[in-house]
């Protein structure tokens, strides 16, 4: 099936690391990444998941849970989790659903359909607390997932599902945003009594909101 930004997540039940977890009732009132490993004891897996366990107090900061896949089974991932640490420093701290049935991978299109043993392929997820899908991205096997990237993209998610506001190019966390095209001048002002900066008028720049 194909997902598009909007759509709900699709919910499916699941053995993991940390057990058997139902993902709508996991994510609660969270948001969440689901990010896909073509197979364990995969190298550019191994440093992404030493990486992202080293940043999970970030994760947690933002209400984010994290959780990945693979379709190997759970003991193989127990001890491609003991090389992980040893290579990263970082042993994962988050589920690894295994998905040896490729159950949740073809729910969610993660197949490659151009590898001969249909591995998935590197795909994230990221799901709001409504379990509407925000972000999909699918990366080659060759080329390692930018997890600042993607906490990026989740500051801009969250600002944006608090305040009428989108973020320009190359925005950071505290830098000038934009107000959304829906807002009228009007009600900008009365939003921002401390003004904007109008470059056009559909490019009205504030300072990030609180």
């Amino acid at each position: 099936m194909s997902i598009r930004l909007g759509d709900e997540a699709p919910n499916f039940t699941a053995e993991t690391t940390e057990g058997t977890i139902d993902f709508h009732e996991w994510l609660g009132d969270s948001w969440g990444v689901l990010f896909s490993h073509p197979k364990d004891f995969t190298p550019v897996c191994t440093t992404e998941l030493g990486y992202t366990a080293q940043l999970k107090p970030d994760f947690d900061q933002r209400n984010v849970k994290v959780i990945g896949l693979s379709v190997d089974a759970v003991d193989r991932h127990a001890d491609w989790a003991k090389d992980i640490e040893e290579v990263t420093g970082h042993r994962p701290n988050f589920p690894m659903i295994a998905d040896s049935d490729k159950k949740v991978s073809e729910l969610y299109d993660m197949l490659d359909q151009a590898s001969a043993d249909t591995m998935t392929v590197r795909s994230v997820y990221v799901v709001g607390p409504d379990k509407k899908v925000k972000l999909q991205l699918t990366y080659p096997a060759s080329t390692g997932r930018n997890f600042e990237e993607i906490l990026r993209v989740i500051d801009s998610l969250q600002l944006t599902a608090k305040h009428k506001v989108a973020t320009p190019v190359n925005w950071q966390q505290g830098d000038d945003v934009i107000i959304v095209p829906a807002v009228s001048d009007e009600e900008a002002k009365e939003k921002y009594p401390e003004g904007f900066d109008a470059k056009k008028p559909y490019l009205r720049y504030v300072k990030q909101p609180v």
